[in-house]
């Protein structure tokens, strides 16, 4: 008999438009570069923009403190950074492959036994295949994309390599990327031969655009990012990660292009994003712990969401998982917990606070809990939700254990 252990959840949810509070389903699987980095001015740089479904959100750009920190070190000692430019390398910007320059820039950046700053110039946009940046680096290496750097259009050059990766970084530490400048995954024709829009093909994975792979004290932020084959930035295996200021979009009809995308990774911060997708904001998978998300910006796409967890009975475990402070507008869903439905998954120690505005549809609380392992120790607090279609909202609860603070709408069903 298959041993299941326990899924352990805790989370505080703040100040939502439309959402889901829990369900359980079955579902389909920089800046410029600082030429004199002691004259570093933070209010130089502009704010960044997204669009929302004709609107526009606004969030300030501002460097995280990881940045900061390099900057004040650099100024401090007088320490003077290498400079690699991508151009330097042979790479073009003209539409033909640029991989092999890139790499050697990667090369030469990675072994520089001085901090590096590779540079990916403005006004050019740098065609590549699938890559890998790998370490370990001999010193910190910062990664300045000020263009455009977009993925080929041709699916056979993933023939014979990882089908899963577009962009990789793997093994490496002190790590930053930004620059202001973008990332097009080009991936129309991978969301055509998907099989959840073509049925005629067998199912097979397409690449992540960005994926940061065993990376510790990691910085990603001020960057578009756009049209991925499938996930547009996924972070594996990695600590102390920092991601701010990026703004992620694709066609709501794009399928699994989850925004940002989080497994196995502890020690996570995500801030002031704009993300509208064919799926997921933010997906939170197994191993993960310690994520906090605020003043993010949510929608098309299926809202914000821990999990699927669980398949094939496997071991899950997700805990200290903070979202505060979020807009989700035009989502499926909200708010959302997803298991497998085995028969051992545990989920508690779960607060739902300040959720306000209306839900896509009339069920707007849904909790469908395990009956060999209820949920248990949840909150709701401070709940006001009303349905799409005008009508009051409903609720429903299978197998839960619940309690109400302040107002709660819709009232919460029977335990």
């Amino acid at each position: 008999m298959a041993s299941y252990k326990f899924l352990l959840l805790s989370l505080v949810l703040s100040s939502f438009n439309h959402l889901f509070c829990y369900s359980k389903l079955d579902e389909d699987r920089t800046l410029g570069y600082l030429d004199d980095i002691s004259s570093y001015d933070m209010t130089a740089y502009p704010s960044y923009y997204g669009a929302v479904h004709g609107e526009r959100g606004t969030i300030a750009y501002q460097p995280n403190r990881f940045v900061l920190e390099r900057v004040a070190r650099v100024a401090r000692f007088g320490y003077s950074q290498k400079v690699v430019n991508v151009k330097d390398h042979g790479a073009k910007g003209d539409g033909t492959d640029d991989t092999e320059a890139f790499e050697e820039a990667w090369k030469e950046a990675c072994s520089s036994s001085t901090s590096a700053v590779l540079v990916v110039p403005e006004n050019k946009s740098y065609l590549l295949k699938p890559i890998t940046f790998s370490g370990p680096c001999k010193s910190d290496v910062s990664l300045m994309i000020k263009g455009t750097i977009e993925a080929s259009s041709d699916r056979s050059d993933w023939n014979g390599k990882n089908g899963r990766h577009w962009i990789l970084f793997s093994g490496i530490q002190n790590l930053y990327v930004g620059g202001g400048g973008s990332i097009n995954g080009n991936g129309k024709i991978w969301w055509q031969n998907s099989c959840k829009i073509n049925k005629a093909p067998p199912c097979k994975d397409a690449p992540t655009a960005m994926t940061f792979y065993s990376c510790d004290k990691l910085t990603v932020e001020n960057l578009n990012i756009k049209d991925s084959q499938q996930i547009h930035v996924s972070f594996d295996r990695s600590t102390n990660v920092e991601v701010s200021s990026l703004t992620i979009t694709a066609p709501e009809s794009s399928p699994n292009t989850d925004g940002i995308h989080v497994t196995n990774t502890k020690n996570i911060q995500i801030t002031n994003c704009v993300i509208g997708t064919g799926d997921d904001c933010i997906s939170i998978e197994s191993g993960s712990q310690n994520l906090k998300a605020t003043n993010i910006v949510c929608g098309p796409g299926h809202g914000i969401s821990i999990g699927s967890l669980g398949d094939h009975g496997l071991e899950a475990q997700v805990s200290d998982v903070i979202v505060d402070t979020a807009q989700l507008k035009g989502t499926t869903n909200g708010a959302r917990i997803k298991t497998w439905q085995t028969s051992a998954v545990e989920v508690s120690n779960v607060m739902y606070k300040n959720f306000k505005g209306t839900s896509a549809s009339e069920v707007a609380i849904n909790f469908d809990c395990s009956t060999t392992l209820p949920c248990h120790d949840i909150i709701l607090q401070d709940i006001d939700l009303t349905g799409g279609d005008g009508n009051a909202a409903t609720s429903s609860c299978n197998h839960v254990n619940w309690t109400k603070k302040g107002n709660v709408i819709p009232l919460p069903c029977a335990k």
